[in-house]
């Protein structure tokens, strides 16, 4: 797996090192000097392609001014057989490195051997992460939020994957607390209403006034009739809830799928407590005596723990807390099904709870300290239509759910929109997604792999099929347009695994953006048909090592590459 921006970075230390080695064999510098020295990527291509700072970290060890060490360095460095053919000394004492032909040859070879694989990194040694994203209560209709959580979670797993992790998709369900009775209790509601109307009984007041609710209870009705009406309400409730959770659950499958998104596992809470598995948890809890009980509940001593305060672990009713299920469920990804890393996708209000949860784990009855344990916590969504923001409130009933937004924008348009920077704020422009213009940053990309489908195609048609790399004279690309598109190919892996680092899948976004800019810029300047043979050949397998990329990152996104448009 090739990353020639790291290979060339080292090679920058490595022929610096040798040239130092090579000075002081001949008593021209100081011997035994360990010096610590930064190799950066200048800004400006003037000034090199890499830059080293070794002269100026190495002054003092060596005793002599730092242009001095570098005039020395110059004329010991050896570059044949390297990636660069060019060094110069600049400013205080910095040594600016050339990229030669040759390593822009090996981007093009790179590409071409690797093809769909090309930008994998292996940073991840294989371990196992679990990502955990979207889980929405299954007691209402998907929202846009949910639209965002879904394709972040979905795209950092990808960028995992691509680093070399072993990646599992978990979709948590929760069929079981006090959420799921209320659904029941709504959905009762409005199934005695629908026969004996508005006033024969009282709709909850913290009920799901969701229009859903109503359209739930309908089916309901036209699939059992009145023969509920007479039933225990206790059974009715229960008949109603199994009927309404295994709706939602199969209606989320089929909206996901609609979305692109599947996963490895559906896991249930409903598990979790038929197993004994949160009563096992909270028992460790009090064995080891971090609890105490207040006004008949459980609690927590989590500030015992590092947090900011206690927590309920069990409520006098006898019924577990979210929060103690939370800390089953994840005592049971990391004690019962081993993985190393897990991540859990949230909203921004789940922040203060991410705090206090990561203080919990360090609680060593559990087993989960020191277990890696992260959260990608996501910023709102605000959604504008015609200039204006468009209101989404659950509980009102006038949701805008996944399902409607992509009936009104494709897939590839909501996807790479929502894939935004997730620590940030999105305002997300429904007539933007819909435009067919540079504007729509998913239009622009997509069209940049259009427009060079369809090149190679006409070329194809007039005998110059694409070539491969080793026919071509990757020295005769040469101009700034095609340096820049070179290097900007050469930058994939750094962004998988920067990517990857952070759980910032959006700088495939902003990759793909900038990809696909520096080939209209260098379509725009120069031409390929028409050109000598060679330097066709040359240009024609640039553009397809772009398109290569570009289909590459747009599937890594969930999105498709198109041919024509």
């Amino acid at each position: 797996m090739a990353n020639l921006i790291q290979e060339a970075r080292e090679q920058v230390g490595a022929l610096t090192q040798k040239a130092y080695e090579c000075a002081a064999a001949e008593g021209l510098l100081p011997g035994d000097a360990q010096v610590r020295a930064a190799v950066d990527i200048p800004k400006d291509s003037k000034n090199g392609d890499y830059a080293t700072s070794f002269a100026l970290a190495g002054a003092k060890q060596l005793k002599l001014p730092p242009q001095k060490v570098a005039q020395v360095l110059l004329e010991n460095i050896e570059l044949e057989g390297s990636f660069f053919d060019k060094v110069e000394i600049a400013g205080p004492g910095f040594l600016n490195f050339y990229l030669s032909a040759s390593w822009y040859g090996k981007v093009l070879a790179a590409i071409e051997e690797e093809g769909n694989h090309y930008g994998e990194v292996d940073e991840g040694g294989g371990r196992r992460v679990m990502v955990e994203f979207v889980s929405a209560n299954p007691t209402g209709i998907m929202t846009i939020g949910n639209a965002r959580g879904g394709v972040l979670g979905d795209a950092t797993a990808a960028v995992l994957e691509r680093a070399g992790y072993q990646v599992w998709r978990e979709f948590y369900v929760n069929d079981a607390g006090n959420q799921v009775e209320k659904f029941a209790e709504s959905l009762e509601a409005r199934y005695i209403q629908h026969f004996q109307g508005e006033d024969a009984v009282p709709f909850p007041e913290d009920g799901y006034h969701g229009n859903d609710i109503r359209d739930l209870a309908a089916l309901f009705a036209e699939q059992f009739g009145d023969r509920y009406l007479s039933a225990a309400p206790e059974a009715r409730r229960e008949v109603m809830k199994a009927f309404g959770l295994k709706h939602n659950i199969a209606k989320m499958k089929k909206d996901l799928d609609r979305y692109g998104i599947h996963y490895d596992e559906w896991f249930l809470e409903s598990s979790l407590h038929e197993s004994g598995y949160v009563a096992d948890t909270v028992a460790l809890l009090e064995q080891a005596g971090h609890t105490y009980e207040k006004d008949g509940a459980l609690w927590l001593r989590n500030t015992d723990l590092g947090a900011d305060k206690d927590e309920v672990l069990r409520r006098s009713n006898g019924f577990y807390t979210y929060y103690a299920v939370d800390l089953a469920y994840h005592r049971n990804k990391f004690c019962e099904r081993g993985f190393d890393q897990v991540i859990d996708v949230w909203g921004a209000d789940h922040h203060g709870h991410a705090i206090r949860f990561a203080a919990s784990m360090t609680a060593p009855e559990l087993g989960m300290e020191g277990k890696k344990l992260d959260f990608l916590i996501m910023q709102l969504v605000q959604l504008l239509q015609d200039g204006k923001e468009v209101k989404v409130s659950k509980r009102s009933g006038r949701s805008i759910t996944l399902s409607d937004l992509l009936d009104e924008i494709s897939v590839d348009a909501a996807r790479f929109a929502f894939n935004a920077k997730p620590t940030n704020h999105l305002i997300f422009d429904l007539d933007l997604a819909v435009r067919q213009d540079s504007e729509n940053p998913v239009y622009y990309v997509q069209y940049a792999h259009a427009r060079i489908c369809s090149l190679l195609a006409r070329l194809a048609e007039e005998g110059f099929p694409v070539p491969v790399v080793s026919s071509i004279d990757a020295a005769l690309l040469s101009t700034e347009e095609e340096r820049t598109l070179l290097k900007t190919l050469s930058q994939l892996p750094e962004e998988i695994r920067f990517a990857a680092r952070d759980y910032d899948p959006s700088r495939i976004n902003r990759y793909l953006i900038a990809l696909a800019g520096d080939f209209h810029r260098f379509y725009s300047a120069h031409r390929i048909k028409g050109e000598t043979k060679e330097l066709l050949s040359a240009r024609l397998k640039l553009a397809d090592s772009v398109r290569s990329v570009l289909a590459n990152c747009l599937q890594l996104l969930g999105i498709s590459a198109p041919e024509k448009m």
